[in-house]
């Protein structure tokens, strides 16, 4: 049974994170990763006023072979980097145990959601993080099953809770906002109105089932 896991760790402490502590006004958050024969291939999203300048950063670092800009949308852009796999760092980990990014970005620590085929999988990551001295802060370990069943609970579709994820984790709700719905709906590929649809059904859902349904049970005694 496929196993998620979350947990933040200090930017320090792994390279990719590393590299951005020069870059600290922009905005990284990993899409995926690809094994290659020779390296690794990490997609990721970036948003600066200035990308020619992180690029510099990015290139200039000696774990990285390459970096190259796949997509551009206003001021995110999404990147692909050759990774040297000789750096037995937290992304050299998660390739080697077939993680998948669920989700990962940066603030003043990274987050990270990944999914594991099972226990076994998750152990041997968490091992190879201790074998390498890798400082992570394991948050939260659930079945897909349990994330899923969350879900339901909260009677969210997919469309929805990808909407209100990606308003949360852009900063909309952040005020003032740090993106538009216009800006929102170019990165999931749907029209401003489409996306806007979305973010008030699920908004108006999720306040319904936490603040109105649960309301009902009355106050303790």
């Amino acid at each position: 049974m496929s196993i998620i896991a979350e947990f933040t760790i200090p930017s320090t402490e792994f390279v990719f994170g590393d590299v951005f502590t020069e870059a600290p006004e922009a905005s990284i958050e990993l899409e995926r990763i690809v094994p290659t024969t020779d390296s690794l291939m990490p997609y990721f999203w970036l948003k600066s006023g200035d990308h020619e300048t992180v690029e510099r950063v990015i290139r200039d670092h000696p774990a990285i072979r390459d970096v190259t800009r796949v997509d551009a949308i206003d001021d995110y852009a999404l990147y692909r980097a050759k990774w040297d796999e000789d750096v037995h760092d937290l992304i050299y980990g998660i390739g080697e145990t077939e993680g998948v990014i669920l989700e990962a970005y940066s603030d003043d620590r990274w987050f990270f959601r990944l999914r594991f085929a099972d226990h076994g999988a998750l152990a041997r990551f968490y091992n190879f993080c201790t074998d390498h001295s890798i400082s992570l802060h394991l948050e939260r370990v659930y079945t897909l099953s349990e994330h899923i069943e969350q879900g339901r609970q909260l009677g969210l579709t997919p469309e929805q809770r990808e909407a209100l994820v990606l308003a949360l984790d852009r900063g909309y709700f952040d005020t003032p906002s740090q993106a538009s719905l216009s800006e929102l709906g170019d990165v999931i590929g749907i029209s401003q109105q489409a996306m806007s649809k979305r973010v008030r059904g699920g908004t108006k859902q999720v306040l319904t089932k936490v603040l109105l349904e649960s309301g009902n049970q009355g106050p303790r005694s």
